[in-house]
């Protein structure tokens, strides 16, 4: 009896690094789903779907074996408001994440910093109303500067009070790196081309991938 129990120790001690790997690769297997809730940036105006925002940043983050979907909620010309009215449908399936990239066209047309606040406060307690596990992300946008000084101050403040008072992980500026380069935007001088996208993929990557690794783990 106790070279049977020896022998059954013996075993299990050899394939519990089998288990423990299996676990592992089934846990780094498990696909995470992102939707992105934005506008024109988001949505890839002017480039083709597979040189948009959410797809160049999929292709990333899978680059590294990271299971991730990231889906396309972006609609050209789609102000903060414009986002909040069609939340409840976005997350219609549950998601891992939800990160929102509102704002560039409420700034763009002169929108009240109060009223944009407002509204991405809005989206951000629905959706955790919607789906309580759901990890919110905030990418920030900066008021252009012919708005004046008055306006950008309480304009480029709100993502991180919202941030800071949601405790929601914050990426301050969607364009950084790209806004008024001329060779890296379209012609209209406001939307990244295919070369602008790559370096904010590169940019915001660790970002994500730091906020994918804190769900999966």
């Amino acid at each position: 009896m106790k070279s049977i129990f020896i022998l059954f120790f013996i075993s299990f001690n050899l394939l519990s690094p089998s288990i423990d790997i299996a676990r592992a690769e089934e846990k780094s297997s498990k696909l995470v789903e992102i939707i992105m809730l934005g506008d024109s940036l988001t949505a890839g105006y002017g480039l083709e779907e597979k040189y948009s925002l959410p797809s160049q940043l999929e292709k990333a983050l899978r680059k590294d074996n990271l299971n991730i979907s990231v889906i396309n909620a972006g609609v050209s010309g789609d102000t903060s408001k414009g986002g909040l009215e069609r939340l409840e449908w976005t997350l219609v399936d549950k998601v891992g994440i939800l990160a929102i990239a509102l704002g560039a066209n409420d700034g763009l047309r002169g929108v009240s910093p109060d009223f944009t606040k407002d509204n991405l406060e809005k989206i951000i307690i629905q959706a955790r109303e919607i789906q309580p596990d759901i990890k919110i992300l905030l990418i920030g946008m900066l008021a252009p500067p012919n708005l004046g000084a008055e306006y950008s101050k309480k304009f480029n403040i709100i993502y991180s009070k919202l941030a800071e008072k949601y405790k929601i992980p914050l990426y301050p500026f969607l364009l950084d790196g790209v806004v008024t380069n001329k060779e890296l935007n379209q012609a209209d001088g406001i939307h990244p081309n295919n070369d602008g996208v790559k370096i904010i993929v590169e940019k915001i990557l660790p970002f994500f991938k730091v906020n994918i690794k804190n769900l999966t783990d």
